[in-house]
């Protein structure tokens, strides 16, 4: 099994996708019009759950995109199915699988330029940008899809939000 910071979080967006596999088949048991689940949210400020799926999705793409120092491909905010979704999933999987592994590792020490909205810029070390930020970001938005589905009665628990992290239990 491939390891690293890619590795990692192709293991968290995978676990994402199986999540959206339970969603869809709960709302096809309870005869639930997909779109409702997917358009759920915690509190009326906050994104639904299909753009909390793609943010999680943009948020891995184009921040190992600015670690390995190449331009990230764009994609549209279109979804409106499981479907749809689970494949944005699975592009962006397959897209960061190709970076550059050791031009990500390199990028430790370089400063990454970020966007922080429409307007303004950050700005942190590369193990900084993926330790304290990438990562928490994401992992927001997949616990935050996960929280949705829970809200909704969708039966998943911890170990469907851990799927496929390889421990070794002895």
């Amino acid at each position: 099994m491939a390891s690293g910071p890619v590795a990692t979080f192709a293991i968290a967006l995978n676990a994402l996708s199986g999540l959206l596999d339970k969603g869809e088949a709960f709302a096809a048991a309870k005869k639930v019009d997909p779109s409702v689940l997917l358009g759920m949210r915690l509190s009326p400020d906050m994104f639904p759950m299909s753009r909390q799926v793609q943010i999680a999705c943009d948020l891995a793409k184009n921040g190992f995109s600015r670690l390995a120092g190449v331009e990230a491909p764009r994609f549209e905010d279109n979804e409106t199915t499981f479907a749809q979704l689970k494949d944005r999933i699975a592009r962006t999987v397959a897209y960061i699988q190709t970076l550059d592994a050791s031009a990500i590792a390199a990028s430790g020490g370089r400063t990454i330029v970020f966007p922080m909205g429409p307007s303004r810029k950050g700005e942190m070390t590369g193990s900084d940008y993926l330790a304290s930020y990438i990562a928490p970001n994401v992992y927001f938005h997949i616990t935050t899809a996960y929280a949705i589905m829970r809200h909704a009665g969708v039966e998943i628990g911890k170990q469907d939000y851990l799927a496929g992290i390889p421990i070794k239990i002895s």
